[in-house]
């Protein structure tokens, strides 16, 4: 079944569909708590709600605290099972195909955004939301599916000595922010001309159209075994299955393998890079994260067409990064180019923790233009220093990690965000942005253990797959 060879589409269209709900969800609590609280409905059409009366200001932030309060609610309901989910969906495709890390997050998210659906068109409340965010969860969620997509990307280029890896797995970030700047942007408009029904609606379809192309059209890139016993013999019928219930253990131990089955040399190196991607995990998302809350805030104030200009500008940042990945790839060390990343990180937070003008806060995406490129170049120096066979078990440790990231960023900045939006709300972004210190710090030991070079990931590899020989011998 299927005959394209083609992941970016697939990962285009869950972007776009999956960023048209992101900055709905934000927006249609912000709003359905102001009236809840104030009695009043949302006033999208005037700034007068920005001025310095007290009464406003009061609700403001009465508004802003109970929004950050619900949408952590949320991220916990969805956290929780994503975080078993993404491991085993993502392992397992190492043994029965790409796809079944794709599809359920595809099933999930439609459904999710089905049940927004029926919350925003009949009022029910917004506990039901909390539920739909469970389900999506039980079913992946995107850093399951996009793990599976990297992994997709890995069977493709194979062992890949020239850095063909990493540009392409840029392209699927690059991908990603384009689609979901242009998904904002429309939402903007989208919202101001039908409401919230409508949007949501429209991502339930661009879903199962996705979920139409990974079933039908999406060729399989794992070459999978098709054993035919014959009918006639009952015990060869039976065997296969007994090989098959004797394997499935050692199937879903896949990532326990990848770090019991290797020398200490690489579990250093993976375990290094690992912490370094969740850390710049934490301090991105964190900082992104509070984006549109601040936005909304006194004394910004934006409306939805401006809060989707400002995201639709953020899709700069994914071609620019994207453009310094293909670039830099071709004369500077991965970790360098990390390195480079991490600082983009940096300076755009801390601009952004005193933007008070809207000018300035459009301004902030100047520096974070090289921001995304720490996570294809990680993601690209992981994959090289395992074997093919591993890559589901990696990238399952990858959006492990990504998904504990992104909770523990989320739940920990909305928090603070909440905490502090009294007497300093950029706090938040210096937070962030001194946290990208410790990847720094990591990124720099491995260039101290030279442990970022290509020919030792080859011997560290062959070492994996003589001691992977052994572990899955059955017995007669």
């Amino acid at each position: 079944m299927g005959r394209v060879l083609l992941i970016e589409p697939a990962v285009g269209l869950y972007a776009f569909a999956m960023f048209m709900i992101y900055p709905l969800l934000q927006q249609y609590v912000y709003r359905r708590l102001w009236f809840e609280l104030s009695g009043m409905t949302y006033p999208a059409e005037s700034l007068s709600h920005c001025s310095n009366n007290h009464s406003y200001v009061t609700i403001h932030q009465a508004v802003q605290k109970e929004t950050s309060i619900f949408l952590l609610k949320s991220e916990l309901c969805f956290l929780i099972p994503s975080l078993i989910s993404a491991l085993l969906l993502v392992s397992y495709s190492d043994h029965c195909g790409r796809k079944v890390a794709i599809v359920p997050p595809l099933v999930g998210d439609a459904l999710f955004a089905l049940c927004y659906v029926l919350v925003s068109r009949f009022s029910f409340s917004l506990s039901y939301l909390l539920a739909a965010s469970f389900l999506s969860g039980l079913m992946g969620g995107p850093t399951t599916l996009i793990g599976g997509c990297f992994a997709y990307v890995a069977d493709l280029c194979g062992e890949d000595p020239e850095g063909q890896k990493t540009v392409r797995m840029a392209r699927l970030d690059m991908i990603l922010g384009v689609l979901t700047g242009l998904a904002s942007l429309c939402t903007g408009f989208y919202i101001q001309a039908a409401g919230f029904t409508w949007p949501f609606l429209t991502a339930v379809f661009l879903h199962l159209i996705n979920l139409f192309y990974v079933l039908v059209i999406l060729k399989e890139s794992l070459v999978l075994p098709n054993p035919s016993p014959s009918s006639s013999d009952p015990s060869a019928v039976e065997a296969p299955r007994l090989r098959q219930s004797q394997t499935l253990t050692a199937r879903l131990q896949g990532v326990y393998l990848l770090f019991a089955t290797s020398k200490r040399r690489r579990n250093v190196v993976l375990l290094l890079m690992l912490a370094a991607f969740a850390f710049f995990r934490v301090a991105l998302q964190g900082g992104m994260s509070i984006f549109i809350l601040y936005e909304l805030n006194t004394p910004l104030c934006w409306s939805e067409v401006l809060v989707g200009y400002g995201s639709a500008l953020s899709s700069a940042i994914y071609l620019v990064s994207f453009a310094g990945v293909a670039l830099l790839s071709r004369c500077l060390p991965d970790a360098y180019i990390i390195l480079l990343g991490l600082t983009s990180v940096a300076a755009g937070l801390i601009m952004a923790a005193f933007a008070k003008s809207t000018l300035l806060m459009f301004l902030v995406r100047m520096p974070l233009l090289l921001s995304i490129m720490p996570t294809p170049v990680l993601r690209s120096m992981m994959s090289k220093i395992v074997s093919g066979s591993e890559q589901g078990a990696l990238f399952a440790c990858v959006a492990f990690v990504e998904m504990l990231s992104v909770g523990v960023s989320f739940t920990m900045f909305s928090s603070i965000y909440a905490a502090t939006l009294s007497w300093f709300s950029g706090f938040s972004f210096l937070l962030a942005a001194g946290l990208t210190l410790i990847p720094v710090i990591l990124i720099c030991v491995i260039l101290c253990l030279g442990l970022d070079v290509y020919e030792e990931s080859i011997i560290l590899t062959e070492e994996m797959m003589e001691n992977h020989t052994e572990i899955f011998e059955l017995p007669p």
